[in-house]
């Protein structure tokens, strides 16, 4: 017996879905396939609040950069704390919140390897001797240093300037009697800018941002050390992707160009 029009007409609309749904399904795939496809490949950026420690050398350069990485990346804000490598390292190992970490050797991020992602050098430094403006003890290289009438300050053996002055000195075989050892590269340059000091070993970037209170003694490539700064993603950061996008940003042309201007050297 032949089935009603309407009958007909029903079952005929069901078949038709039936041999919709897999198509529709095919589609939908692929719209996840390539959404997926884009989160993946970290196109966009995501929006995160970024805690990075720094080495006390990089702190003018890295506002700097910090509100241009914020300004091409919004929603995104970029928290930075600065100390010296061996207390960034300290933070890190008492597992102080953080996403990215900095440091101005390779000594102190290599302590780290059970903490961090893969480091890049990002930068390197060399050291100069700041003195007063106008350099008044008339200083003119490493050896006057080891003049037992001037005060000199230099950084604490642990931290990285601090290593690197002694690496200097004593491939000179220069002894140097400190009058303090402080804790950062930054306090070595205030104690000069005081008029606590008449000398201290510091970055070349450091006695860039005071101009107008120190004078850089330049010391010869021969003698000098080479201070690289390589940076990580902390592998117990809440923001991995957003962190893992900024430490990649300071290797660009643009990152590179503000680290040049300011007296770091290409890494």
């Amino acid at each position: 017996m032949s089935q009603p029009l309407s009958g007909r007409r029903a079952a005929a609309a069901l078949v038709t879905a039936a041999l919709l749904l897999p198509l529709a399904a095919c589609g939908g795939n692929d719209d996840s396939k390539k959404d997926a496809g884009s989160e993946k490949s970290g196109s966009a950026v995501p929006k995160a609040d970024l805690t990075v420690l720094a080495a006390s050398s990089l702190t003018d350069v890295f506002k700097k950069a910090g509100a241009v990485y914020e300004k091409e990346h919004p929603g995104t804000k970029v928290n930075f704390s600065f100390a010296g490598s061996q207390e960034l390292a300290a933070q890190v190992k008492e597992g102080a919140p953080a996403d990215a970490v900095v440091t101005a050797d390779t000594k102190t991020m290599d302590g780290m390897k059970v903490d961090v992602g893969t480091p890049t050098v990002i930068a390197k430094n060399r050291l100069v001797i700041a003195t007063g403006e106008g350099n008044p003890k008339k200083i003119d290289n490493i050896e006057d240093l080891t003049d037992g009438k001037l005060k000199v300050v230099l950084a604490a053996s642990e931290v990285p300037v601090g290593r690197y002055g002694k690496q200097v000195l004593d491939a000179q075989k220069l002894k140097v009697k400190p009058v303090s050892q402080e804790p950062n590269v930054r306090a070595v340059l205030s104690k000069v800018e005081l008029g606590e000091a008449d000398a201290g070993l510091v970055y070349k970037t450091d006695a860039a941002t005071a101009p107008k209170k120190v004078d850089a003694v330049d010391i010869p490539d021969a003698q000098n050390a080479v201070a690289s700064y390589p940076a990580a993603t902390l592998k117990a950061s809440q923001h991995q992707a957003a962190a893992a996008a900024f430490v990649k940003w300071l290797s660009t042309p643009e990152a590179q160009k503000l680290l040049q201007q300011a007296g770091f050297q290409k890494p």
